[in-house]
């Protein structure tokens, strides 16, 4: 039952990509010449408030976080809104298929991490399974050797794949095993907020350009859309389920997120480049798309063969 939804939140997941490739091109039009380091921290911003009150409601009155919740929730607002930031900047300084090859780097990270706290080589099912995630993922971008450069965009792309570990090891621990995961959710989203409502002050060009940044439909469909689908959704699911099965696996079975962002990006951008009234073009199957999928696809498969029943070693789901 975990792997199910933690699959069913990287295919909400999949939708922020091109959802955040749509802002981009809309906020481009309203906002030429603003920032990165704005942009990125101001859809963060917006996007887990939006969220956040999403959540309110379903917890006044008998569900308000404890102090072990606040506690998990404020720290992975601060993992994950610095990693979010992190990619979404890197985004725009470097190439989307080196970028996606990049943020896969935490399937190395984790059980490199796991091995060394538990003072042991990994499993050979791992390493084949972390290989193959590799090489589909290398296929999926088009990755070749002499492709592949260091810039600013690729170390911050590396950096916040190093952070989505450290987060992903916070739902792990033991000491939260019986953190409930709506409120956690909403601790760690309203911590973001915060945290970015600052930042985008800071970073913006002037007062004016936090407000245009929201201003049209378009963009506020999308935020609405970000905080429903890719924040509450993805992430409740993730704080809810994630802690049921180990960082390791975790991190495999998030890798499917790619399989299911080249699904949407066959029709949706079209859909929404109408919908603004911009150029956004849809992309098409090829046979890399197929062969680096089915890479994926298989390893997660590989990870799940002859596995233990998942023990209950969370706390209830909500």
């Amino acid at each position: 039952m975990p792997v199910i939804f933690l699959i069913l939140a990287c295919a909400l997941w999949g939708l922020s990509f091109p959802l955040l490739k749509a802002l981009h091109i809309e906020q481009e039009v309203r906002l030429p010449g603003e920032s990165t380091f704005f942009l990125s921290a101001w859809v963060q911003f917006a996007r887990f408030g939006v969220g956040a009150a999403m959540l309110l409601p379903f917890l006044i009155g008998r569900k308000m976080p404890v102090a072990g919740e606040i506690r998990q929730g404020l720290l992975l607002a601060f993992w994950g809104g610095v990693g979010m930031w992190l990619q979404v900047d890197g985004l725009a300084r470097t190439e989307a298929s080196t970028s996606a090859f990049l943020t896969q780097a935490y399937c190395i990270f984790l059980p490199l991490w796991a091995c060394i706290r538990a003072r042991r080589f990994p499993q050979a099912k791992v390493t084949i399974a972390t290989l193959m995630v590799m090489a589909g993922g290398a296929v999926l971008s088009g990755l070749t050797p002499d492709h592949l450069q260091l810039g600013t965009g690729e170390i911050e792309t590396l950096a916040a794949s190093l952070v989505f570990s450290i987060q992903i090891f916070t739902l792990e621990n033991p000491r939260y095993r019986n953190n409930r995961g709506l409120p956690v959710s909403f601790v760690m989203f309203l911590g973001i907020s915060v945290l970015f409502a600052g930042v985008s002050l800071l970073t913006a060009a002037n007062l004016e350009d936090c407000l245009k940044a929201g201003a049209s439909v378009p963009a506020k469909t999308i935020i609405f859309s970000l905080a429903l689908f890719c924040s509450v959704g993805a992430y409740g699911l993730m704080n809810t389920w994630q802690p049921r099965v180990s960082a390791t696996e975790a991190g495999m079975i998030y890798t499917t997120e790619p399989i299911f962002t080249a699904l949407y990006v066959f029709f949706l951008p079209q859909i929404l480049g109408r919908f603004m009234g911009q150029s956004y073009t849809n992309e098409s199957l090829t046979p890399r798309l197929a062969l680096g999928g089915a890479l994926i696809l298989a390893a997660n498969a590989l990870m799940q063969w002859r596995r233990p029943a998942h023990l209950p070693s969370a706390g209830p789901v909500t």
